[in-house]
């Protein structure tokens, strides 16, 4: 079963948060926290979503490598420069999954489409 998601003229937090209900299998009546959902989601038109230039400067991506002098930080307009909307999108879903050992097999069902 395939889901799909119209990111245009939406907030990017609207539409990571229904995705990731989607990939958790929220929807479902056969639902269970330990098993990944059947099907897959699809984000169309992800480019068009509504992010507003105050947000592109003031948030900020940070990445830590491990070791001493390893912290980095990139602002959210940077990183769509850098690497496109879609690992933007990409990175607001996998974080509003759980942490646990499912959340990779779950991005596995996950499709960005610009």
């Amino acid at each position: 079963m395939k889901y799909s998601i119209d990111a245009k003229d939406k907030k990017l937090g609207r539409v990571a948060s229904q995705a990731a209900a989607q990939l958790m299998g929220k929807n479902s009546t056969s639902f269970a926290k330990n098993v990944v959902a059947e099907g897959q989601v699809e984000i169309l038109n992800a480019s068009r979503t509504d992010i507003t230039a105050n947000k592109k400067l003031k948030d900020v991506y940070v990445t830590y490598t491990g070791h001493r002098g390893g912290l980095n930080s990139e602002s959210l307009g940077d990183l769509i420069n850098r690497r496109g909307i879609t690992e933007v999108m990409r990175r607001a879903v996998y974080r509003m999954l759980p942490d646990n050992k499912l959340r990779d097999l779950r991005m596995k069902n996950l499709i960005i489409k610009e």
